[in-house]
């Protein structure tokens, strides 16, 4: 057990490494590939193809957070989408706080899509996020507290398996409506959209989308490094028992719901991080991104890549994004069909991923 253990800590030392060294590769590249490059060459990076590896990215942080929790505690979370587009929609408001008319000390009055539905105050909930700061906290903290008083009931019921998946989607659906209502605040179904600037910076700019992705690239790494030490430690440790018996881990005398609370809100605030980078490389944000389709589209990319396997999730999802966006493009119909044809294939003949085809197994020795 012991050489089994330590095998497989060498083969992700191994996994973690080519996975930052592709993406400091990116890090790097992109830039000269964008600034450097002259259009002319068949080796320029377009505004479209920076938009397309930022948003990989965000996608790639969105797996990291949901196979933590999935690949080393068990829970299936069904909803994590709803703390993605929670931190986009807090990027959003800052986002929309730039622009409109302007009061007296220069800050905006209103975002521009209540000038058109004739509000004529600001909500107390849009207070703040005029500053970069204050939204910049509310990023994390807005998933991170829904994922707090979530998790808290949930797991304090010890609600577990298939019902907490099903909870976690009526969730994200629940969201999803609220947020679709225009008196909500939130730009009813069409959201926030034609950001300006951020931090005075044009989002139009190609110099400002690299150094968005750079951000998101240097996040996605912080994030996996981060999550790395969790599953290495004492209470990573912890964490895969409750994945593999939580009811002899709670014999045992460990704290299931505390582990399991904390690793879920933690999970949040990732995803709500990847939502807050998602948005102004994407110039958009909507109800649509709570869909429980989204969630259920994250758990697949999870299984494609390697569950348990922290950059495994990320591969997947660069992978089947990338898949998506071909096919949408050449042929529309058959996208559906063939996310869910992979997901049975995975399933069925690859239950450890893409991973598991170059990592070899772990052996009692």
């Amino acid at each position: 057990m012991v050489f089994r253990l330590r095998d497989s800590a060498t083969a992700s030392d191994r996994g973690g490494a080519a996975f930052l060294a592709v993406l400091t590769v990116v890090a790097v590249s992109v830039p000269i590939l964008n600034q450097a490059v002259p259009t002319s060459s068949s080796f320029h990076l377009s505004a479209y193809g920076l938009t397309l590896i930022g948003k990989y990215l965000c996608y790639g942080m969105l797996a990291l957070a949901v196979d933590l929790i999935w690949g080393y505690c068990g829970i299936l979370s069904l909803g994590h989408a709803a703390f993605f587009s929670l931190g986009g929609y807090a990027m959003g408001m800052y986002l929309m706080r730039q622009i409109g008319p302007r009061g007296v000390y220069g800050d905006p009055v209103l975002p521009d899509f209540m000038v058109f539905l004739n509000w004529k105050s600001l909500p107390w909930f849009w207070y703040g996020f005029n500053h970069f700061p204050f939204a910049l906290a509310m990023m994390v903290l807005a998933p991170a507290l829904l994922g707090l008083v979530f998790g808290w009931f949930a797991f304090r019921s010890r609600v577990t398996g298939v019902y907490f998946s099903i909870i976690t989607q009526a969730l994200t659906y629940a969201l999803l409506l609220a947020f679709f209502r225009n008196d909500m605040g939130f730009g009813g179904n069409n959201g926030f959209t034609d950001f300006k600037d951020i931090l005075g910076f044009d989002l139009h700019s190609d110099r400002t989308r690299v150094v968005l992705l750079v951000l998101t690239a240097v996040a996605l790494a912080a994030s996996y490094m981060a999550c790395r030490i969790i599953v290495e430690s004492r209470a990573g440790r912890v964490m895969r028992a409750i994945r593999d018996g939580e009811s002899r881990t709670r014999f045992l005398g460990y704290s299931v719901e505390s582990f399991k609370l904390w690793a879920f809100v933690f999970s949040a605030a990732v995803a709500g991080i990847a939502g807050a980078l998602y948005v102004p490389q994407i110039g958009i944000i909507n109800p649509s991104e709570f869909a429980p389709i989204n969630s259920i589209e994250v758990v697949i990319w999870v299984a494609v890549g390697g569950r348990g396997t922290l950059y495994g999730a990320v591969a997947g999802a660069v992978l089947v994004n990338y898949a998506k966006t071909y096919l949408t493009g050449a042929f529309p119909e058959v996208w559906l069909y063939a996310l869910g044809a992979l997901f049975v294939l995975v399933t069925i003949f690859l239950p450890r991923g893409i991973i598991g085809l170059v990592r070899a197994p772990d052996k009692d020795k």
